[in-house]
């Protein structure tokens, strides 16, 4: 339904280090790059980010957050080691999420610029 999502951050080359180390775990490439935008997905570029003096101000309360799905419950998990090793901060730990469906398995980080990012599986794997 939505063909791409592109956000606007503060400062692409630290944008840059998290989102490449976070996207690495979930097998998201960078097919799409210049000195003022990133661009990433599977085949083509689904989610992007462009440098910009005024981004959208970090809102928790605004429900906004973006979420990649994944495979596997290892990519969750070492998407949100690599999302914290790179400027990320926590906002849930990899777990299940039960009240969300029984195999619902999920990691949520907060990326440099205040966006709330999700890495989601739905298998048992």
């Amino acid at each position: 339904m939505i063909q791409h999502v592109s956000i606007g951050v503060r400062r692409l080359a630290i944008s840059k280090a998290f989102y490449d180390a976070a996207r690495a775990p979930l097998l998201l490439n960078c097919p799409g790059a210049t000195e003022t935008w990133l661009g990433y997905g599977k085949d083509s570029v689904e989610f992007s980010t462009r440098a910009t003096q005024s981004p959208v101000p970090p809102d928790a309360a605004s429900g906004l957050h973006f979420c990649f799905a994944t495979t596997t419950r290892n990519s969750v998990d070492s998407f949100y080691q690599a999302a914290l090793a790179n400027g990320g901060r926590d906002n849930g730990k990899p777990g299940l999420r039960s009240s969300y469906g029984p195999s619902y398995f999920a990691a949520f980080v907060i990326d440099p610029d205040g966006y709330r990012i999700e890495a989601y599986c739905g298998t048992n794997a």
